[in-house]
C-alpha cells in the first residue's frame, strides 16, 4: 500500500506549501503581536500626555490591542486557508448578543467614559447630580461614590449622573450666597442696613471683590426684606452662611429691630346692642 505513495509528490503538494503556511501564519502572528504592542505603548504615551484619566488610558488601550490582535489571528488563520467568513460573523453575532444583554451596563460605560473625558467634575468636588448631594470619592467605569454630608456612601450608576443635570459647586474658586432678612414696617429701615453693612463687612472671609449688595428687595405681607449677597470662597459657603445668620438675629435684638413672622389682622366692625 504504502509502495504506492510518491513521496516526492507529496512532499511538493502538501507537506512544502503547508509548511510555508504554517511559516507564514506564525510569522504574522509574531510580528502583528509585536506591531500591536509598539501601538498600544505609542497610544499610551499620547493619552497619557492629554492628562487623560489613567483607568480610562488602560482601559481604551486594553480595547484596541485586544482588537488589533484579533485582526492579526483572522490574518494568520486566513494564511493557514481557514474560511475567516464564518468566524468574523459569528464574532458579531455574539458581540450582538453580548450588547443586548448588557444593555444597560454599556449605557453606564458610555457614560463613564463622557465623565472621564469631559471631566464635569472630579474626585473631592462637592457635586449634586443622579439625586444625591455630596463629596466624589470616585469616578469609575460604570459607576461613581459620593460621599454626603452625613458621611453616608452612596454609589451612582454613571448613566443616571450623565443622563440629568449636574451641579458643581467646587467648580468655581467662589461663590455667592443669597440671604434675605425682613424687618418690620415700624422698624428704621436705614438703621437696618447700616447694621447689615457692618456685620457682612466686618467678616473677613467676605470678599471685596465683587462686593457684597445689601438692598430692600421686596415690600412683603408683613415684612420689608433685605437682599444680602456676599461673596466668599467656595469653601467658607456655609460657614459664612450660618454665622451671618446668627450675627444678624442678635445685632437686630440689640438694636430692637424686629423680625416679624407672617400674620393677619383681622378687623371686624363695632356691633352695637340693639
Amino acid at each position: 500500500m504504502f509502495e504506492n505513495i510518491d513521496i516526492q509528490k507529496m512532499t511538493d503538494t502538501y507537506v512544502i506549501p503547508w509548511a510555508i503556511n504554517i511559516a507564514m501564519a506564525i510569522a504574522i502572528y509574531i510580528v502583528g503581536k509585536i506591531v500591536v504592542n509598539i501601538i498600544a505603548r505609542v497610544l499610551r504615551k499620547l493619552l497619557g500626555k492629554s492628562k487623560m484619566d489613567e483607568m480610562l488610558i488602560n482601559f481604551v488601550v486594553s480595547i484596541v490591542r485586544t482588537v488589533l490582535l484579533l485582526f492579526v489571528v483572522i490574518a494568520a488563520l486566513n494564511q493557514l486557508g481557514v474560511d475567516t467568513t464564518s468566524l468574523i460573523a459569528l464574532l458579531g453575532a455574539a458581540g450582538l448578543a453580548v450588547g443586548l444583554a448588557l444593555q444597560n451596563s454599556l449605557q453606564n460605560f458610555a457614560a463613564g467614559v463622557m465623565l472621564l473625558v469631559f471631566r464635569p467634575f472630579k474626585a473631592g468636588d462637592f457635586v449634586e447630580a443622579g439625586g444625591v448631594s455630596g463629596v466624589v470619592e470616585t469616578v469609575g467605569i460604570f459607576s461613581s461614590i459620593f460621599r454626603t454630608g452625613d458621611n453616608r456612601e452612596v454609589i451612582i450608576p454613571n448613566g443616571a449622573i450623565y443622563g440629568g443635570t449636574i451641579i458643581n459647586y467646587s467648580a468655581r474658586e467662589t461663590r455667592r450666597i443669597d440671604m434675605v432678612f425682613g424687618i418690620g414696617y415700624d422698624d428704621d429701615i436705614k438703621k437696618a442696613k447700616q447694621l447689615l453693612e457692618k456685620i457682612v463687612t466686618s467678616d473677613e472671609r467676605v470678599l471685596s471683590d465683587p462686593a457684597p449688595v445689601i438692598a430692600v428687595g421686596e415690600l412683603a405681607d408683613s415684612s420689608v426684606n433685605f437682599i444680602v449677597r456676599p461673596w466668599v470662597k467656595s469653601g467658607d459657603y456655609w460657614a459664612v452662611y450660618w454665622d451671618l445668620t446668627e450675627k444678624v438675629k442678635l445685632e437686630f435684638d440689640a438694636a430692637g429691630i424686629s423680625i416679624p413672622y407672617p400674620q393677619m389682622d383681622v378687623h371686624t366692625p363695632d356691633i352695637k346692642a340693639a
